[in-house]
């Protein structure tokens, strides 16, 4: 029997993930069938116009109603009705991949937490960025001790969006909608492949310093004369402390001109340095201990991680596919009764660093991340 899906969305989230949807049977010989069942959204035609565009046979604009229907539910909606809907699919033992941030607060990820801990059915949460193969041979070199101790950890993330203070106002800039700016939104990744990729080496983040700034306080409304406050963060910067003593440094912007979507990390060690950039996330900049200086690696091998489901050597992956790692890993996770990583108990850990954050910033002090 086909898994029946549901997914709450329909705009960039679910377009991303409808792809996938359609190119696992292509491309994954030992991917379990799906069906892509409802659409749930709240404009009933642009939500037919979507399904048929999706290829999903129904559209549902309740999402409770839709849970009752699905085999697996994906809440792909703003960050504010992440909570609700997944709890309620959760408490009726229907898997739940929730978008990410995991919530627009700490409290809210907790209940998420632990309503997933509570059910039958697996939660997964969406860091598509740990799917990229690129990070996926990076984490095997350093779990591997390749890059020896950890000392420290960078990452950035900058977007150039929100540069314009006459680009119209949106969810995302509204604290009750979204949680948080640049920090849940972009932070979320960066503070997520940090733990993912140095965790076993290095420790969990124990304490922070953080710095959150808003630069564009109001904004127009689209369609209308009416201006609505910003009230969330523009840009964040922090300081993280590792378990192990590793340092970390991490970063976001929606204001940093001429970067659309430069997301790259980097790790040091004792014994080497790699470094990772997504607007090149087919390569790897690799020193290890013997070594001059970076090695540019493309890791488009049919060794490496998730590359033989694809092209001959040497052929580039992009963005989408790493949905389709990422479908792929959790649909057969479902599938299979087993775990799957990340799920919402780490998912929530990262909302707690993002948490000590902003109390960070707003103490004007290091704090614990509780």
């Amino acid at each position: 029997m086909a898994l029946q899906i549901g997914v709450l969305g329909y705009r960039f989230m679910g377009r991303a993930h409808s792809n996938a949807f359609a190119r696992l049977p292509m491309f994954f010989d030992d991917a379990p069938d799906i069906e892509r069942h409802t659409l749930v959204g709240r404009d009933e035609d642009a939500l037919a116009a979507a399904a048929d565009r999706f290829g999903f046979a129904n559209t549902e604009t309740d999402w409770e109603a839709a849970i009752d229907e699905v085999d697996v539910f994906y809440n792909l909606g703003p960050n504010h009705l992440h909570p609700e809907p997944s709890i309620a699919a959760l408490d009726a033992d229907v898997p739940v991949f929730c978008e990410k941030p995991l919530a627009p607060t700490v409290e809210d990820a907790e209940r998420m937490a632990e309503a997933a801990s509570k059910s039958d059915a697996i939660a997964g949460c969406a860091f598509n960025y740990r799917f990229v193969p690129a990070i996926q041979y990076a984490k095997n070199l350093i779990d591997a001790g390749e890059l020896g101790e950890i000392r420290h950890v960078r990452g950035r993330y900058l977007q150039d969006w929100g540069t314009d203070p006459e680009d119209p106002w949106s969810w995302r800039m509204d604290e009750e909608l979204a949680g948080s700016g640049a920090l849940g939104d972009l932070g979320a990744h960066t503070v997520d492949l940090a733990r993912f990729l140095v965790g076993e080496q290095a420790g969990d983040i124990e304490r922070v310093s953080g710095h959150l700034e808003t630069f564009i306080e109001e904004r127009p409304v689209d369609g209308s004369d009416e201006r609505r406050p910003v009230t969330v963060d523009d840009a964040y910067s922090a300081q993280a402390e590792f378990a192990g003593g590793a340092m970390g440094t991490f970063e976001a912007s929606r204001m940093a001109s001429g970067h659309k979507n430069d997301h790259t990390i980097a790790v040091h060690g004792s014994a080497g340095s790699l470094k990772f950039s997504l607007e090149r996330l087919n390569e790897l900049e690799l020193l290890l201990e013997d070594g001059r200086g970076y090695e540019t690696v493309l890791v488009t091998d049919e060794s490496d991680p998730y590359v033989e489901h694809w092209w001959p050597p040497g052929h580039v992956l992009g963005w989408e596919h790493t949905f389709v790692h990422e479908d792929y890993e959790f649909l057969s996770a479902v599938a299979e009764g087993e775990p799957y990583e990340p799920s919402f108990a780490t998912a929530c850990e990262v909302q707690r660093v993002l948490g000590a954050i902003e109390r960070s910033d707003e103490r004007g002090a290091w704090v614990a991340v509780e």
